[in-house]
């Protein structure tokens, strides 16, 4: 059960973080809507760190998607008009040149002047693009948005789910046919099945749900949950494997700090949405375990780390912005279960950590991150990857638990 907090001090600390956090969306989604906006179409595929656009860069479902969910959880939150056209916006676009109109879904990117350019079908992709499309019709009623997300969760059923062994394989070509290179990114092993793409289908699964009570869907969304805890989350360290063969075969030796406390607090939202008391249960001891793994990739100074290889017992020390903005939530979510003030203090330490060192003061929005050496990473500010949505959903999430607490 969530506690009632009537601290006095901490009240007055809960206070300060909610209006920092507001005060901190609204910069973000001020520097979104002034630097991405590509005036012939649709937004820019790339900004570098100094705000330079890079006008040929390819263009992502992802970074569409992202912005897509973003700047409707922001309109649903905030009713500015501003953030919904936003919102509008990219919709359109995706409408317009991601869709795929004779093999369904979309495609991964598309080029500077909104052609097709990878025409794979990316699991991954398809996810954010359903979290943004359910987000969408959250704000708006469109029905055209509800219908491309049930359509993207019947052809993630229909031809990515895995019927003998579970799960979701990892990407296909256009037509739905098996190919050789499955990777996300370079960096990624190239395995059948990964943590990050089931985390975002449960995560897209969960929005749809919120607007389409469909008992397939829900069927979906707890069969996950299963995975997750029987497949995913190694049982004895509380950290989760990255990747696996067809049959759930462990093929990583890898622990992501940032997945681990992102996924904490996404799970127990899942079993939430699902209202299964048991899995509610289940998850909110499940997410202060894997809150407790996560602190050991908390550095002295309140950052997290990227990652560890636990074959190699190689410690990667660069702090990037999106583990920061997830380590927010994810501790203060802890705090919410059971009160344990060590939480709320680890999440005001991560945003202290992003207030001195990951924020840009002078061009705006967080940098990339920093590297080993304590020095910021020169890469981009907006692109493929770098989108308002870990950053923007961090501030949102704060507020709005931090309001509910109060009321």
């Amino acid at each position: 059960m969530k506690k009632d907090f009537t601290d006095t001090i901490i009240g007055e600390q809960l206070l300060q973080y909610q209006q920092e956090a507001d005060a901190e969306l609204e910069l973000i989604l001020n520097w979104w809507m002034l630097h991405i906006p590509d005036n012939s179409n649709g937004f820019w595929g790339e900004i570098d760190y100094q705000n330079n656009t890079l006008q040929n860069a390819e263009r992502g479902i992802v970074l569409y998607s992202r912005i897509l969910w973003t700047f409707s959880a922001a309109y649903l939150q905030n009713q500015k008009k501003e953030y919904l056209l936003f919102a509008e916006r990219a919709f359109q676009y995706i409408c317009n040149h991601f869709k795929d109109e004779v093999h369904g879904a979309v495609f991964w990117s598309v080029d500077h002047n909104g052609q097709k350019l990878q025409d794979k079908k990316q699991v991954y992709g398809l996810a954010f693009c359903m979290y943004g499309c359910s987000e969408y019709y959250r704000a708006t009623n469109s029905e055209t948005a509800l219908q491309t997300a049930k359509e993207l969760f019947y052809v993630l059923e229909k031809y990515c789910y895995d019927k003998k062994a579970g799960g979701y394989f990892e990407a296909f070509n256009r037509s739905w046919q098996p190919i050789e290179d499955l990777r996300l990114s370079e960096k990624d092993a190239n395995e059948s099945k990964s943590m990050n793409t089931h985390l975002h289908v449960l995560e897209a699964y969960c929005n749809l749900y919120r607007v389409w009570k469909s008992e397939q869907l829900k069927t979906a969304i707890i069969s996950l949950l299963k995975l997750f805890s029987t497949k995913i989350i190694d049982a004895n360290t509380h950290q989760q494997h990255l990747f696996f063969s067809d049959v759930w075969e462990v093929r990583s030796s890898i622990v992501s700090y940032g997945h681990d406390i992102e996924a904490s607090w996404l799970l127990y939202e899942a079993a939430i949405v699902v209202e299964d008391e048991s899995l509610i249960n289940q998850f909110s001891i499940t997410a202060l375990a894997m809150a407790d793994a996560a602190l050991s990739g908390i550095d002295e100074d309140g950052g997290m780390f990227y990652e560890y290889d636990t074959a190699n017992m190689h410690l990667n020390k660069e702090k990037h912005w999106w583990p920061q903005a997830e380590a927010m939530v994810g501790y203060f979510n802890a705090y919410e279960l059971n009160g344990n003030e060590m939480y709320l203090q680890q999440s005001l330490n991560s945003w202290a950590y992003v207030k001195q060192y990951i924020k840009d003061d002078e061009h705006g929005e967080w940098f990339w991150g920093r590297n080993e050496h304590g020095t910021t990473m020169q890469k981009g500010k907006a692109g493929f990857w770098k989108c308002p949505y870990h950053n923007g959903r961090a501030c949102m999430e704060i507020s709005k638990r931090i309001a509910i607490m109060n009321r």
